[in-house]
């Protein structure tokens, strides 16, 4: 009985692993052309609305990891290339 609980603990385990890997990916995506998009922006063409909006992303980009923001921008350039 041990063991079957086990074992579907860890196929439980193992498939939430992939699902958060999954969605880490797309996570990563998103981040990596915000990025990219905040990178081109000029500010002095934005309406103040958007400018706020701008910061706001460009704070949490900043707050980042510079690994995690290097896989970012690493699985945008996977897709655009």
């Amino acid at each position: 009985m041990s063991n079957t609980i086990n074992a579907e603990e860890v196929a439980l385990l193992r498939a939430e692993l992939e699902m958060l890997m999954k969605e880490r990916q797309s996570m990563l995506v998103v981040t990596g052309a915000a990025a990219g998009l905040i990178a081109e922006l000029d500010s002095h063409d934005l309406p103040a609305g958007a400018v706020e909006a701008a910061e706001l992303m460009a704070e949490g980009i900043n707050a980042l990891s510079e690994e995690t923001l290097q896989d970012a921008l690493n699985a945008v350039q996977a897709h655009i290339a």
